[in-house]
């Protein structure tokens, strides 16, 4: 069977309470005089989760069983909600067409990639979103609302797209509110499960780790 992604999402209720977060990858050399040479090996950050933080019954134990033999364990990914980062904006605030630029027209283009900054004063980053959420979508150009019949969202790939005669013209600012998920797969395949220990309290360890479907 060929490895795929499933648009289906891991259980709502299990992913509030799971552990986890961006993991990034950094090189540092110790140089003789005390100072450090430092090197990101990864470009963009990786996520990683422990989806047993969420189990609490044994119905839910059994929900996650049956959620990995549907992915086949590792092989096919699949969509998990961030139980903190999963809008554009702060998690505690509603989504706004202003939440976060994703580009500047110039008259032709008229396919936008979905993005996230997270940015300060000393630096930022910006994160490609390819699993944004059906029906949360809000766009404004140069500050104007754009109506959802002059856009189509392709919710498998992030990229949204303006209908011929609302291409944004030159200069102006294409701003985007938005909810998503991050693709994942199970980092493991296999799940043990020892219903004594369980029952006693200890939780099982299921890994998830971010991919690029």
């Amino acid at each position: 069977m060929d490895q795929g992604f499933h648009e289906v999402r891991f259980p709502m209720r299990l992913a509030l309470g799971t552990s986890g977060g961006p993991v990034r990858r950094t090189d540092i050399v110790s140089l003789s005089n005390g100072r450090e040479n430092r090197n990101n090996r990864w470009r963009d950050a990786r996520r990683h989760y422990d989806a047993g933080s969420g189990i609490r019954e044994i119905d839910d134990l059994y929900a996650v069983l049956a959620f990995f033999e549907a992915r086949s364990g590792q092989l096919h990914g699949f969509r998990f909600r961030d139980p903190v980062d999963f809008r554009s904006g702060p998690p505690g605030r509603a989504v706004t067409a202003s939440d976060q630029v994703i580009g500047t027209g110039d008259g032709v283009t008229d396919r936008f990639q979905l993005t996230k900054t997270y940015a300060d004063a000393g630096g930022g980053t910006v994160r490609d979103i390819v699993k944004p959420v059906v029906g949360t979508l809000l766009v404004t150009v140069n500050g104007t609302d754009v109506a959802g019949e002059h856009l189509a969202l392709d919710a498998t790939t992030g990229m949204v797209t303006f209908a011929a005669g609302h291409v944004p013209p030159a200069g102006a600012a294409v701003r985007a509110g938005f909810e998503f998920d991050v693709p994942v797969r199970f980092d493991t395949d296999r799940i043990d499960v020892d219903l004594a220990q369980f029952q006693a309290g200890r939780i099982p360890t299921i890994p998830l780790v971010e991919i690029r479907p």
